[in-house]
């Protein structure tokens, strides 16, 4: 596994704050970039649906398990900043025979996004699984178990992708420790 200086050490088991669990939160129409600009899609967070512990983390990537859950309700369509049209199918062709419904690994950035110079924070999931269509408008809940690192600006995309990639090859090292992979099933209902 690559470590890079600005890296968190992992413990073999979540450690004080962690871990963190959230209720079930809406997943919202961000700016697009994950999938088209990246190729790393994220699930953004509504943030005012976040607990004060979640919303005073330290800005950073962070890792833990994530599971969806479809809602009940018609299409709708999002119209972003750019003007670009979203369809909101609220997670209706989520496959449990996929996987899709399963307690599944994340990795997760609270942050600014510095190279993008937003000026707010973000709350975006990237959940390592394929998925076969979107899932907007339907909801999440999920855990943080741990720290990667602080959140770092970058000079060019190709630097972004490439941390990005070493955040989801930590994590999936992290979670398979056994210290954490005992907090799969603490989602499921």
């Amino acid at each position: 596994m690559t470590k890079r200086a600005a890296d968190s050490p992992i413990p073999d088991k979540p450690e004080d704050p962690f871990p963190l669990v959230t209720d079930h939160c809406d997943i919202i129409g961000g700016f697009g970039r994950g999938s088209a600009e990246l190729g790393i899609p994220t699930a953004n967070i509504a943030v005012n649906q976040l607990t004060k512990a979640i919303n005073d983390l330290e800005l950073g990537v962070y890792f833990g398990f994530a599971q969806l859950r479809p809602v009940d309700h018609e299409d709708d369509v999002f119209t972003r900043e750019n003007g670009g049209k979203v369809l909101i199918n609220y997670g209706r062709y989520l496959n449990r025979q996929n996987g899709d419904l399963d307690p599944l690994p994340v990795v997760l950035s609270v942050g600014k996004n510095p190279f993008y110079g937003n000026d707010f924070k973000t709350v975006e999931l990237h959940i390592i699984h394929q998925f076969k269509d979107s899932f907007y408008g339907a909801q999440v809940r999920f855990s943080i178990l741990g720290h990667i690192r602080p959140e770092l600006n970058y000079t060019t995309k190709e630097a972004l992708i490439e941390d990005i990639n070493v955040d989801i090859s930590t994590a999936l090292q992290a979670l398979d420790k056994d210290g954490f992979k005992v907090y799969r099933f603490q989602l499921a209902e």
